[in-house]
């Protein structure tokens, strides 16, 4: 299996490139947000990118179309995506993948991540996400944003290596 973004609670999942960037295009469309052309298109690039992807990376495939693409614009692009939701980055690996609910509201999401092949799996698991926020308030800490990323390695990677032997 190639390199990957799964999701899973997958019924809420946008599964293609084409419809992810059309679910975005409508929520900003709803919410009053403009989604420029360099915008949609480093959102496209995203989407379609099927792993994680590296600012740099994405501002090697934007300036095959983009001549004038650097780095600011890429990070401008970036910013405005993880503002409104429509993107999460992946501290440890300094990566970005899409959301896989970008219509709806920001959330956090515990992400998993293969060491391995670099896939990244978004944990689709309130109770995680509310048993991390109900620990810090016990402890009187007053959480205002969660990132969970665990690294190891996905089933396909996995059962690759055992086959290996």
């Amino acid at each position: 299996m190639s390199t990957h973004t799964a999701c899973t609670d997958p019924q809420h999942h946008v599964h293609d490139g084409d419809a992810f960037v059309h679910e975005v295009e409508r929520a900003c469309e709803q919410r009053g947000l403009r989604l420029t052309p360099i915008r949609a298109h480093a959102l496209r690039l995203i989407a379609d990118a099927g792993r994680p992807m590296k600012a740099y990376d994405l501002l090697d495939r934007m300036k095959a179309t983009h001549d004038a693409a650097a780095p600011p614009t890429i990070y401008r692009a970036l910013d405005f995506l993880l503002e409104h939701g429509f993107i999460h980055k992946l501290a440890s690996i300094n990566a970005f993948v899409g959301c896989h609910h970008p219509g709806g509201a920001q959330h956090a999401v515990p992400f998993l991540i293969c060491d391995s092949c670099q896939s990244a799996t978004e944990l689709e698991d309130e109770r995680i996400v509310d048993l991390l926020e109900a620990r810090a308030r016990a402890l009187g800490f007053v959480p205002q944003a969660q990132t969970l990323e665990v690294h190891g390695m996905c089933a396909d990677c996995v059962q690759a290596k055992a086959a290996q032997g």
